[in-house]
């Protein structure tokens, strides 16, 4: 049995304790080694004082609740939230490190110490949240174990962050190394058995988390897959490898700079952290300093991956991928495969198709500008994968209220500044809201700072507006606002090999849940504001000449819960879906098409019914793609009405009458906003994009263009 000791190191491991590292990071041996052991208080490792510790017991989170949209849900839940512990658009520091720290911590790392294979948590990673998962990090080539150099902050947040370092002159066999790591994930399950376990294998890591994954079926394993080695027999570098083998030791040197052509793109990594920001002059710029910085670095590749190692290390990855193939079919565990369309080293475009077709619970997110060294590339931070792809957990279940990670800083931007950015622009929406008083003023200051607040309003078509309503609560009032959506969009049945991250990822990162009777509770129980569309899909998919019109169910459905838990209801409008398309084909049109009927149908009966056909016309809800013919973009408006607190208005959950009244008042107000915005919007001397345009080139500002006056 691998005896569990805790190190503080250098890169010396231990040896030359004159040398004071750069970077610090707590290490664990299993096995034997001459690493010289400190105080375990010099070093804040992941809030844990070692793998072996108390672990605190996670409860149930998991309300029953009622499908059907009612108020007769359990009245106890309990809360133990990840973002009571984050702030929303907290600081994940990704962009802070690049590639260049990933080559300088690397050279401090493989500096010689006889020690085995062994795990490390850097100190970046800081203190997780109570009750996070353990995150094992298995490396790729290198085997330094600095992989995660742009994650570790953020992933430090929301995991116990653990990294497997393989020194350089090591020469463990492979199954000994899954021997070593699946040591580690059994004492962990023991440790806490209703937590997930999370495997991260880059490369040549992901073929030793597969081995492991296949060993421990019964194991509650998250596994996460970058470019795996499973397609190493299939490298396009084959004919490379027997070259490499036989050079002189001389002229290895060299193999660092051939290799960085192939394993990633260095412009990627060289825009890390440059943003879309700065204007085009400053971003080339800089964009030229930091290739220039990691140029020489390069060479740093020949001690990091010497000759023997390399020998050795192509060797072992061969060894790895047959092991691995061999047992695919064994592999019961979630997972979440993470390939680059433009790697060079691996088919991985090619593995992505097989291992979906292989692995009996896989989720594929491809990334088609990058290269093999994904995780050191410019591109979405891997949290935001991991969140948008619904794989955080830190129970057996998924729970999409306790287990939301609110939005970084650095996903806030992504997902507004490049996702959304050109919608930005195009509807440069106007937000007024509604004073208690009764006055409209712009900016959102009428809405509730405090919780829980219903925003009641009209879904435009295709859910537009739900963009730009979003980010002015993050921009404006620093609150995330959680919407209630269909089902089908957390639905996995349409996703093949290619899925890129797109905007149904984003749709999770920003706090969206299925709708359902308990995720409304517990949304409205943990004071947050919540975004619901009782018209719901049936209003956002509607038919020609049916725009701006509400399609509520005959029962009062979310009055009684709001009144329960003391909810402030704010109605409202919002009006622009016309100005930027015309819808020419609706369903009725579809269903007259020969061929495409039958198929609309089939996928129709597939879509889960949220509503029975007692609710009246909102149950009849054709999820389809309408045909729309885009114009010369307007602009959007939302008005906010006055909002209706019902904290201590107990009489609405025994008297129907009185509740039925309530809703049918809420509906009235939000048709009254929308014809107020309707009127008012031909006053607007910039609702035409053409002359924002004109305003922003001679102003120079984005957001603040002006509209007409309450």
């Amino acid at each position: 049995m691998a005896s569990v000791l805790t190190f503080l190191i250098s890169p010396h491991f231990g040896v030359n304790s004159d040398y004071r590292p750069r970077f610090r990071v707590r290490a664990q041996s299993l096995g034997g080694g001459d690493l010289k052991m400190v105080s375990s208080d010099q070093v804040i490792v992941n809030g844990t004082s070692a793998l072996v510790g108390e672990r605190e017991k996670n409860s149930s989170l998991v309300d029953g609740g009622n499908e059907k949209m009612k108020s007769r849900v359990k009245k106890k839940w309990v809360k133990d939230l990840v973002s009571e512990h984050l702030e929303v658009l907290w600081d994940d520091g990704y962009g802070t490190n690049t590639v260049k720290d990933y080559l300088d911590a690397s050279s401090e790392m493989i500096r010689p110490d006889g020690g085995p294979p062994r795990w490390f948590c850097p100190v970046e990673c800081g203190r997780p949240v109570k009750g996070s998962p353990v995150l094992l990090f298995l490396p790729g080539l290198d085997g330094v174990g600095m992989g995660l150099m742009l994650h570790q902050k953020a992933l430090g947040k929301v995991f116990e962050v653990r990294c497997l370092h393989i020194p350089v002159g090591d020469r463990t066999p492979f199954e000994e190394l899954v021997n070593f790591v699946e040591e580690t994930v059994r004492l962990e399950n023991a440790l806490c058995q209703n937590r997930p376990i999370y495997l991260f294998g880059d490369s040549f890591g992901g073929c030793l988390a597969l081995a492991v994954a296949a060993r421990n079926p019964k194991i509650d394993l998250v596994v996460i897959l970058a470019n795996p080695a499973t397609s190493f027999g299939r490298s396009q570098l084959q004919p490379l490898f027997p070259f490499l083998e036989a050079l002189p030791d001389g002229l290895h040197i060299a193999v660092p700079y051939i290799l960085s052509t192939v394993m990633g793109d260095p412009v990627k990594m060289a825009t890390v952290g440059l943003g879309n920001s700065l204007p085009p002059r400053l971003r080339i710029e800089q964009l030229s300093s930091n290739l220039m910085a990691l140029l020489p670095r390069l060479s740093g590749l020949a001690n990091i991956i010497p000759r023997e190692t390399l020998v050795w290390k192509l060797k072992l990855i061969k060894s790895a991928a047959a092991y691995a193939n061999s047992r695919l079919h064994a592999v019961k565990a979630e997972v979440l495969l993470l390939f680059s369309d433009k790697d060079n080293m691996l088919p991985s475009g090619d593995e992505a198709r097989r291992l979906k077709g292989l692995l009996q619970n896989c989720t594929v997110r491809c990334f088609k500008d990058n290269g093999h060294t994904l995780l050191l590339e410019d591109s979405i931070s891997l949290l935001a994968i991991i969140k948008g792809t619904g794989k955080y957990r830190r129970s057996k279940r998924h729970d999409y209220v306790s287990d939301f990670v609110p939005p970084s800083m650095s996903e806030y931007r992504h997902a507004f500044d490049q996702a959304a950015g050109f919608f930005r622009f195009a509807t440069s929406s106007v937000m007024l809201s509604t004073m208690e008083d009764g006055k409209i003023v712009k900016g959102l200051a009428g809405i509730p700072d405090e919780g829980p607040v219903l925003l009641v309003g009209y879904h435009m078509l295709m859910g537009f507006e739900t963009v730009s309503l979003v980010e002015e609560f993050l921009k404006e009032k620093n609150i995330m606002v959680r919407g209630i959506a269909h089902p089908e969009l957390f639905s996995r049945r349409r996703e093949g090999y290619s899925n890129e991250f797109s905007y149904l990822d984003w749709v999770r990162v920003l706090g969206a849940v299925p709708v359902s009777a308990s995720n409304l509770f517990k949304l409205l129980s943990t004071k947050s504001h919540v975004l619901l569309y009782p018209g719901g899909a049936r209003e956002a998919l509607h038919y020609r000449g049916e725009q701006y019109k509400l399609f509520w169910p005959n029962q009062s459905e979310f009055v009684r819960m709001a009144a329960r838990l003391g909810t402030t209801i704010v109605p409202f409008g919002a009006v622009g879906e016309d100005d930027i398309a015309e819808l020419v084909l609706d369903y009725n049109d579809w269903m007259k098409i020969p061929v495409l009927n039958d198929l609309l149908r089939e996928e129709v009966q597939k879509t889960p019914k949220i509503r029975d056909e007692s609710l009246g016309e909102v149950a009849n809800q054709q999820l389809f793609i309408p045909g729309l013919l885009p114009k010369i973009p307007g602009r959007f408006y939302y008005l906010f009405g006055k909002p209706i607190r019902l904290k201590g208005k107990e009489e609405l959950l025994k008297n129907k009458e009185t509740a039925d009244k309530l809703y049918s008042h809420v509906k009235s107000e939000i048709e009254a906003n929308i014809a107020y915005l309707l009127k008012k919007r031909e006053e607007d001397p910039y609702r035409n994009i053409v002359d924002r345009t004109m305003y922003r080139a001679f102003y120079g500002s984005f957001h603040d263009i002006p509209a007409f006056d309450p």
